[in-house]
């Protein structure tokens, strides 16, 4: 009973430490070496947040050096020691301030949603696609991960035409697969499937994005009232989940011509005997 929801939250737990660790740490890095740079060049900086050394701390780190307490050629080195001890010390100690960079995340990924949206930014993007697609290997990569993400979120009209959920039979006669249409049939087998075939994608558990494409007349489709999510998940589980609307009601046992249980008169033979 509480295995879906372990799971879920460990898969939740894993994606926050992932965006933490991949992208809002890296961003922390970044906000602490530019703060700690400043104060070199804003020096009043320091002093107004209250992270500057007092006597006895310097003593203390001189001392630790070796250094007697009248030695000040390391204090520039230890002062600032002693700012960027403080400041790890925010980002170790206040979660709020761990979350900085994961929220520097969002708005820069908001203010590049943005800038594309724009003419400006679609000609950027264009420029950086093709520099990706100059490179011979990361060029497939990128183009199949393009295509996927195309098919999976595309807009809502063209979702229509592209995300019909299908049944077929597959591999042979008599045996129904569960399948997405995905596009019309290539011109190369119009002459063999017809004007209106079709492809499918019947997708493989437990992962629906492996599978096999196959290329059909549409009339040896079966139309089915699923959405995308439900044939997901009804592949993901083996034909474990379905939608309450494709699940069969437990039958009841049928009296016999007696008029009795035909269960009942099994356990009742059996008792005779």
């Amino acid at each position: 009973m509480v295995l879906p929801a372990t799971l879920t939250l460990w898969i939740l737990a894993q994606a926050y430490l992932w965006i933490n660790n991949s992208i809002a740490e890296p961003i922390n890095g970044g906000i602490r070496y530019v703060l700690l740079q400043s104060f070199s060049t804003w020096p009043t900086l320091p002093e107004y947040w209250g992270i500057m050394p007092t006597a006895e701390d310097l003593d203390l780190a001189r001392s630790a050096l070796g250094l007697s307490s009248s030695d000040t050629s390391q204090d520039v080195q230890l002062v600032f020691e002693y700012q960027k001890g403080v400041v790890h010390g925010w980002w170790s100690n206040f979660w709020p301030v761990r979350m900085v960079g994961l929220l520097v995340a969002v708005i820069a990924v908001y203010l590049a949603g943005r800038l594309v949206g724009g003419w400006v930014g679609r000609v950027a993007y264009r420029q950086l696609e093709r520099a990706i697609t100059s490179l011979p290997v990361i060029k497939k990569i990128y183009s199949w991960i393009k295509q996927i993400v195309d098919f999976l979120f595309s807009p809502q009209e063209k979702a229509i035409q592209f995300r019909r959920v299908v049944a077929v039979e597959y591999p042979k006669k008599g045996i129904w697969s569960v399948g997405f249409q995905t596009g019309n049939a290539l011109l190369a087998l119009k002459d063999h499937v017809g004007e209106d075939g079709i492809t499918i994608f019947i997708p493989s558990s437990p992962t629906p994005f492996t599978g096999y494409t196959i290329t059909v007349p549409i009339a040896s489709t079966i139309e089915l009232p699923l959405t995308v999510e439900e044939a997901i998940g009804f592949t993901i589980s083996g034909g474990v989940l379905r939608p309450p609307s494709q699940s069969t009601p437990p039958s009841l046992p049928t009296p016999n011509r007696n008029g009795n249980i035909d269960e009942l008169d099994e356990h009742a033979e059996g008792d005779a005997q």
